[in-house]
Formats: C-alpha cells, sequence, structure tokens
C-alpha cells in the first residue's frame, strides 16, 4: 500500500502542508524520464518514513498543477522540495537517489525535534533570583566562552595561540590589500 498522497487540488496541498509537520513533495511530470527512474526510491522513503500528521510524502504533477509548481519556484523535474512547519528547508534537483535519501533522513530528524520548551518539564529560573520551585540559582561554572572557543582560566599557551591566530589573520588581510593594489592597473591600457 502507498503512503504517498497525490495531491489533487491546490486546497488539499494547503490542507497537508498546515497539518503535517515535515512534508516531502516530489515534483514530477509524467512524460519525465528521470522522474519515472527515481519514483521507487522516493515511494520506498515514503513507506519507511510516513507518519500520520508528522511526515507526509506528496506528489505533484506540474502539469496538473501548475500553480502548485509555480508559487514554489519549481522549473525543472524531477524537484524534491521539503517543508517544516510550511516553510521550505531543503531543495534537491535532479534525480539523484543518495542525495534524496539523504535529504529525507535529515528532514526525519527535524521531526523528531520537538518545539522549543516542549521537553523541559520544570519551570525554568530568572536571573537574580529563583525559579517558581524556590530552588536556589545555580553556581557559575569555571568554564565560558569566548568567540567560539571555550576556556577556563589564562594559560601561556592560550595566550600565544591567539596572538598567532591574530597576526595570521592581519597577515593574510595585508597581502590580500597588496594584491587587490597591485592589480588596480592590469586591465588599463598604458599611458600615451
Amino acid at each position: 500500500m502507498s503512503t504517498t498522497v497525490n495531491i489533487s487540488s491546490s486546497g488539499e496541498w494547503q490542507r497537508i502542508l498546515a497539518s503535517s509537520t515535515i512534508v516531502i513533495t516530489d515534483f514530477y511530470a509524467d512524460w519525465c524520464g528521470p522522474c519515472k527512474m527515481i519514483a521507487p526510491t522516493f515511494e520506498s522513503l515514503s513507506t519507511k518514513f510516513s507518519k500520520p500528521g508528522k511526515i507526509t510524502f506528496c506528489k505533484v504533477n506540474v502539469d496538473n498543477h501548475q500553480s502548485i509548481a509555480q508559487s514554489h519556484g519549481v522549473s525543472a523535474m524531477p524537484t524534491f522540495l521539503i517543508f517544516k512547519n510550511g516553510s521550505v528547508v531543503e531543495t534537491i534537483r535532479g534525480a539523484n537517489p543518495p542525495s534524496l535519501t539523504a535529504a529525507v533522513e535529515k528532514a526525519v530528524k527535524l521531526a523528531g525535534t520537538a518545539a522549543p520548551g516542549a521537553s523541559f518539564s520544570i519551570p525554568g529560573r530568572t536571573l537574580g533570583g529563583s525559579g517558581s520551585s524556590g530552588a536556589t540559582p545555580a553556581r557559575r561554572s569555571g568554564s565560558n566562552t569566548l568567540g567560539g572557543r571555550s576556556w577556563t582560566s589564562f594559560s601561556p599557551f592560550n595566550f600565544i595561540n591567539s596572538l598567532l591566530t591574530f597576526f595570521g589573520l592581519y597577515i593574510v588581510s595585508l597581502l590580500s590589500v597588496g594584491l587587490h593594489v597591485s592589480s588596480r592597473g592590469v586591465f588599463k591600457p598604458p599611458p600615451a
């Protein structure tokens, strides 16, 4: 039994986008050879990953539903669009089964993530005070981050590493300015 929904109207398309967290859509044409080639892969992914209300696989025939295809900028077939909460999060053009499989597996992981804050069972805390549970504020650990790098305290090695990084970037920027300045007259004719 196929779990793929063949879109029959714009209204059905809008209902599916609104009712499912992840919608994986194959924009295809009956006359398209690559579309026919990748169809079994799409069907097997649909059978494996479909979950009602959470992950829905759809097929949109671009000849029958040009307005849907145009509204999403589909100009080549096959094109696969992956929607999360009604917004496109990924586009795959062409009949590339490994690429489609990887994108679908990534989308399935997206569907597994809950809404922000949904997984917390205790109330939060506010700055400078206790949370609604009356607990004491958490102690600040000695570890911090600066510029994406974590540090615990001052060390000569970290200082030297930061210094070398700074000078390396400074030299690279100087060289790029020097190359730009020296290439200014390359396309100008010589003075007469």
